[in-house]
């Protein structure tokens, strides 16, 4: 992480050829720039933005998406506001002990 605030977080992830961060959602608004190497991006509709540096793609609070790197890659990925709504950073301890419960509870009537 390079910088977190209650305004953003900055985060770099490198990435190696091949490796991907498989389909996933955040809670903020989310801007993922190509700083280095090539990269695929998918969005749950099959958009796809193939590029390298300099590519910069835009998501909403939870917008699922897929990152594919074609090469080694390093990218900035910019969050705000940070924690957004629904993150557990930005829950009360009281409402974290309501969310265990209910995964209790959603655990024990959907064993696996």
């Amino acid at each position: 992480m390079l910088s977190s605030s209650s305004d953003a977080r900055a985060v770099v992830v490198h990435l190696s050829a091949g490796d991907r961060l498989q389909e996933h959602e955040v809670h903020e608004r989310a801007w993922v720039v190509v700083v280095a190497g090539e990269v695929e991006i998918e969005t749950e509709d099959g958009t796809l933005a193939t590029g390298g540096p300099g590519l910069l793609t835009e998501f909403e609070p939870r917008e699922r998406h897929e990152v594919r790197a074609r090469s080694d890659a390093r990218l900035l990925l910019l969050l705000t506001p940070w924690p957004g709504a629904g993150h557990p950073g930005a829950m009360s301890l009281s409402d974290k002990e309501h969310a265990r419960e209910r995964a209790r509870g959603r655990a024990k009537t959907n064993p696996s």
